[in-house]
């Protein structure tokens, strides 16, 4: 008789195993006869689970029928109990104890980590994700905590400030809203009479290049039309984009100016902006696919953020 062990490979089974398994923890065991009687008497239990029942008793037939019945009836014997059988009862029986260490789990939990973590980065490399975009993403995460400090000194004046106000709501899409980004710079020009207006379009995926222009340019036309209720003078209206919002800010003001050229019905005219400050913003973006695409924006995501 065989049994399978942890390692998958077939060993045989000790002559204690078989006799003092309990009844609580049955035992799967094929048999192999040598002659033609046993054969045909044990084919009930071929293959079958056989557990010791404290309740029933072996007869005479089932002892010349069973080699295996016999085996255990002689190994029940012993001087010490008189020459009387016992039975092995499943009552208070235990399974062996497995002795697994403290360092053997941490090495386990180790490796399923390990294993863990390399199949995720090979399953972001499949979706086109690589190994530079993570490494950077890392250190960018690693640079905002660095910068923490300064943010919650910014977001502990953002609301805690009477002369801010919060989620202005300027349309009806998401993060049509003016926001926190630039809570440290509007600081510095309230101290020199100037209110600022800091506001959020949408991003993709929840929206390519033409919605971003449209969020914007509903945005300018929300201040000029309702700065003087704020306070502001209209007549001293100055737009500003630093980054993606320049060059967005750019398109919204050629946009406008085409409308107008065109006849077409407008909320506001580029006439109400007395100037325009374009900070670090590209412009040029058939020139910027390769280079955004070796810094990580990769060109498949960036043609699809500029509709092609």
């Amino acid at each position: 008789s065989l049994l399978l062990n942890e390692t998958n490979t077939w060993k045989p089974i000790p002559k204690a195993l078989i006799n003092k398994t309990p009844a609580a923890h049955n035992l799967l065991i094929p048999f192999q006869t040598n002659n033609l009687e046993d054969q045909q008497h044990s084919s009930k239990i071929r293959f079958g689970v056989m557990a010791s029942n404290a309740e029933s008793s072996t007869t005479s037939e089932e002892r010349e029928r069973s080699d295996l019945g016999h085996h255990s009836r002689n190994q029940s014997k012993s001087p010490g109990n008189g020459g009387n059988s016992q039975r092995v009862s499943g009552k208070g029986a235990q399974p062996p104890n497995r002795q697994r260490s403290f360092s053997s789990d941490i090495g386990h939990a180790a490796a399923e980590t390990y294993l863990i973590t390399r199949l995720s980065f090979k399953l972001l490399g499949y979706l086109g994700v690589g190994y530079r975009w993570i490494t950077r993403l890392l250190a960018l995460i690693c640079y905002a905590m660095l910068l923490m400090p300064g943010f919650l000194q910014v977001a502990y004046y953002y609301y805690s400030s009477r002369q801010v106000l919060r989620s202005v709501i300027y349309g009806d899409q998401p993060r049509n809203r003016y926001k926190a980004w630039a809570a440290l710079l509007g600081k510095r020009l309230a101290e020199r009479d100037i209110i600022m207006a800091c506001l959020d379009y949408r991003n993709f995926p929840q929206g390519t290049i033409s919605d971003m222009i449209t969020d914007v340019s509903q945005g300018i036309s929300f201040i000029c039309n309702s700065i003087a209720a704020a306070g502001g003078d209209p007549d001293r209206i100055y737009l500003a984009g630093q980054s993606a919002g320049a060059h967005i800010s750019a398109c919204a003001l050629l946009e406008q100016a085409t409308r107008e050229s065109r006849g077409e019905r407008i909320s506001w005219s580029i006439s109400q902006i007395k100037g325009y400050f374009a900070l670090s913003g590209g412009y040029n973006m058939s020139n910027l696919v390769d280079h955004f695409h070796s810094r990580g924006l990769y060109r498949s995501i960036f043609l699809s953020i500029m509709e092609g």
